[in-house]
């Protein structure tokens, strides 16, 4: 029991939290050093972040963490940021800076309660179980009072979990929709399980893929924790530069992180490489959840036909039957994930803009985008790779 009184903290480091403080509100199910089940959200993956200066002084992501306290306990905790910009956040509001300052306004700097770089559906009201609706109603009235006092823009809750996304709007905020890819276990034991769930074409076609695929010239190998070693992380970071250089200019993630990630973070890391000769010509990175493979990064220093698909989409799947786990990630954009059966599942995210006027105009705007994002939703599962008796099955 408390008292009724709640203080709220606002951080500008991770040091001023305990890491027990964070992670009791973050991954409870990991107290017995289990998998959590979402590894982004957890002190260390955070603190790595932080500590290899990928968010911080320089980034456009400057640390203002939440914490609320009842009886001098932590009972809730937000990874907030003060944004400068709008990028490594995949729900795109740049047409909304745009026009806001237009008219006249000051978009930035805004406040953004989310896991930079990571377009993954998870918890970002942080609570501790049995403070459920207190610790996410003063998170979010916080916030939202740092940005009054702070004459901020607005304030943004992105890949949110849909209970946190039907608190908000209970609250005042604006949702918004949006869309990703997802693989989801239907109790195969074998990829081959998978295969016959799809129809005859699709079927045909993965398998030509992954024959093209692994006629690269040599193996591929699952890494996880001790297997990894230091120059598998130089191999990782040539490969993440030479795609983030192409998709977005600057990689958002530091060399440093790596370093960090092979200290702090190898257990909830598997890496997918092709081999040959002894040497990585390519590699997939992907964080490991309770029941969950997450796909995160992928890059290559030889380009080979559908290399790109067998590392990212089919051993994952691979992987993930071999573990027994529920569902694979891939991440925000790419309908090409469709016909390797990954299908459309909805985001969602909150948002709070101060401004009344241009509060009621972006309103009118999501009212809009959620009907054509669950249109498209719907449509886009209709040409998915399974057969019809398999998708009556799964509706």
């Amino acid at each position: 029991m408390h008292d009724g009184k709640i203080e709220i903290e606002l951080h500008g480091t991770l040091d001023n939290i305990v890491e027990r403080d964070w992670d009791s509100c973050a991954c409870p199910e990991a107290e017995d050093s289990s998998a959590p089940q979402d590894p982004f959200i957890t002190y260390r993956f955070l603190k790595a972040l932080e500590d290899s200066g990928s968010v911080g002084p320089g980034t456009g992501w400057q640390p203002r963490y939440l914490s609320a306290r009842a009886n001098g306990e932590i009972i809730a905790v937000a990874p907030m940021f003060l944004k400068s910009h709008s990028q490594g956040e995949y729900i795109f509001d740049q047409n909304w800076a745009h026009a806001y300052e237009r008219a006249g306004g000051r978009y930035y700097p805004k406040l953004q309660i989310a896991v930079p770089f990571t377009p993954v559906t998870g918890r970002r009201l942080l609570v501790r179980r049995g403070f459920e609706g207190i610790g996410e109603s003063a998170l979010v009235q916080g916030a939202m009072q740092v940005a009054v006092d702070n004459e901020v823009s607005s304030l943004h809750i992105t890949f949110c979990a849909q209970n946190e996304a039907d608190a908000g709007v209970a609250m005042g905020l604006m949702r918004r929709a949006g869309q990703q890819y997802c693989w989801e276990n239907r109790g195969y034991v074998t990829f081959e399980d998978f295969l016959a769930s799809l129809s005859s074409r699709k079927r045909k076609n993965l398998r030509k893929e992954r024959a093209q695929a692994q006629a690269f010239g040599g193996d591929i190998v699952w890494l996880r924790g001790d297997d990894i070693k230091p120059h598998h992380w130089d191999a990782m970071w040539r490969f993440y530069q030479d795609t983030g250089a192409r998709k977005w200019g600057t990689p958002y993630l530091t060399r440093a992180f790596f370093d960090i990630a092979h200290n702090k973070l190898r257990d909830d890391i598997l890496l997918i490489f092709a081999m040959r000769d002894g040497l990585p010509v390519a590699g997939a990175m992907n964080m490991i959840g309770r029941d969950c493979l997450f796909g995160r990064y992928w890059g290559c220093i030889e380009d080979h036909p559908c290399l790109h698909f067998e590392l990212c989409y089919y051993q994952a799947i691979d992987w993930a039957i071999a573990q027994k786990l529920n569902r694979v990630e891939a991440g925000a954009q790419g309908e090409h994930k469709l016909a390797r059966g990954y299908l459309p599942v909805q985001t969602q995210s909150l948002h709070w803009i101060r401004d009344p006027g241009f509060a009621e105009a972006i309103s009118n705007y999501l009212d809009a985008e959620r009907a054509a994002v669950s249109e498209e939703i719907e449509v886009m599962t209709a040409w998915g790779p399974f057969r019809k008796e398999t998708r009556e099955e799964q509706d």
